[in-house]
């Protein structure tokens, strides 16, 4: 589907296996944010994890220049991005379901950090039920070599050779000073996803799934991450799948990640169902 220029996929599962997985409770809408340069029939196969537990999925992967250019020269095209993509819960009225994030790489955790800024600042959006986000491969940070892999890895055979050198030692060069040199003078207008969450984490929990082998994000930025996040109170757990690749864990691992993304999935949904119940019994004993 593509409204006001946004690709995206919606699906609504059928009322039998969500009856039978939610017993009369609003299903869960799981809004998958995909890697740079992640094609919507690889997202899809994420996506059935939850369609087949009953769960309405919405499937959505930024532009490259948004992910690579956009967000290297400080430009927050994300942003109208976040709110156009949080605005088409409200289109198929799914605003009062419970929402939950599956979110893939550094391409999608940068969409992410305005999705969660607009939860915290917007009126509207702040009344969304959001009860917990699964983030796999990502955060990483000031990391040149790995953003230079994940580039290389998304432009494809069809560019020539000596175009790809040329994209890649401009990317290098802007990132490396944008990012790196001249980001203790541009943070302060402009942070980075991985500072900007760190530093206001959002309320609800999260868990972080990564590997050591990964070659795109250092497995040591995910750990001080998590850690960081746990200093500061918020609710936070990792899970290292040890030999894994970069956004190949479900790949090598598909029992125990789907395991793993199920669990998480149903243990945030009885986090809420006990919330609502104590908060019934205040409203009762008042």
């Amino acid at each position: 589907m593509a409204d006001d220029g946004l690709d995206y996929n919606l699906v609504f599962p059928d009322a039998a296996t969500s009856e039978r997985h939610w017993q009369g409770t609003k299903e869960p809408v799981v809004i998958l944010l995909g890697w740079a340069g992640c094609k919507d029939k690889h997202l899809s196969k994420y996506s059935s994890i939850y369609n087949e537990q009953g769960c309405v999925t919405l499937r959505y992967t930024a532009p490259l220049k948004t992910v690579f250019i956009s967000e290297s020269f400080g430009y927050k095209e994300l942003s109208s991005t976040a709110l156009k993509l949080l605005e088409v819960l409200y289109d198929y009225e799914v605003e009062n379901s419970p929402v939950f994030f599956h979110v893939f790489s550094n391409g999608g955790f940068m969409l992410y950090r305005y999705i969660i800024e607009l939860l915290h600042s917007d009126k509207q959006f702040s009344s969304l039920c959001v009860i917990g986000a699964l983030v796999d491969s990502a955060p990483g940070s000031g990391n040149v070599r790995g953003a230079l892999r994940a580039l290389t890895a998304t432009l494809g055979p069809e560019i020539t050779p000596f175009l790809r050198y040329v994209l890649l030692a401009l990317f290098a060069v802007t990132v490396f000073l944008l990012r790196v040199v001249l980001y203790p003078l541009t943070r302060s207008f402009h942070k980075n996803h991985y500072d900007a969450v760190r530093d206001r984490p959002p309320v609800w929990p999260h868990f972080y799934l990564y590997s050591r082998a990964d070659q795109v994000i250092r497995h040591r930025d995910v750990e001080v991450f998590v850690d960081a996040l746990k200093q500061k109170g918020a609710r936070a757990e990792r899970f290292d799948f040890v030999s894994s690749p970069h956004v190949g864990h479900f790949r090598d691992f598909p029992e125990q990640y789907a395991l793993k993304c199920r669990g998480f999935l149903v243990a945030c949904m009885k986090d809420l169902e006990g919330a609502e119940t104590k908060r019934r019994q205040r409203v009762q004993s008042q």
